[in-house]
């Protein structure tokens, strides 16, 4: 089962992402930040880090270039409600993806998918 670990600030945000991505079939965790999302990619082993941009402390940015040190096989999604972020993101972390806000969940799913070469595991 793919593992997700997911950074989200915003609380109804991360409990909707979360439960949607459960739903689809995948393993998720999920934290607030990125300083709680960064010892969690050191002790144990997720496929992809679905993190905000903008959070307090540590920025996504910031926790994907981290990731790369420490877990350089996990993938990295971006989700963003700001344009000049993103473009920041695909700067700065060319490896990885963006998903503007608002965006639907089924895009979400797919975009998860597409990064792992699945079918889909469940409709929304």
């Amino acid at each position: 089962m793919i593992r997700i670990l997911l950074a989200e600030d915003d609380e109804a945000m991360r409990a909707y992402l979360s439960r949607a991505l459960e739903n689809a079939g995948y393993s998720v965790v999920a934290v607030d930040r990125g300083t709680a999302a960064l010892p969690l990619l050191e002790e144990e082993d997720f496929d992809l880090l679905l993190s905000d941009i903008v959070m307090p402390e540590m920025d996504g940015i910031e926790l994907a270039q981290r990731c790369s040190e420490v877990s350089p096989r996990t993938r990295v999604m971006f989700i963003t409600g700001f344009a000049a972020v993103a473009l920041r993101a695909s700067r700065e972390a060319p490896q990885s993806r963006v998903l503007s806000k608002p965006f639907h969940l089924k895009d979400l799913v797919l975009e998860v998918e597409q990064m792992f070469g699945e079918l889909a595991f469940a409709a929304l």
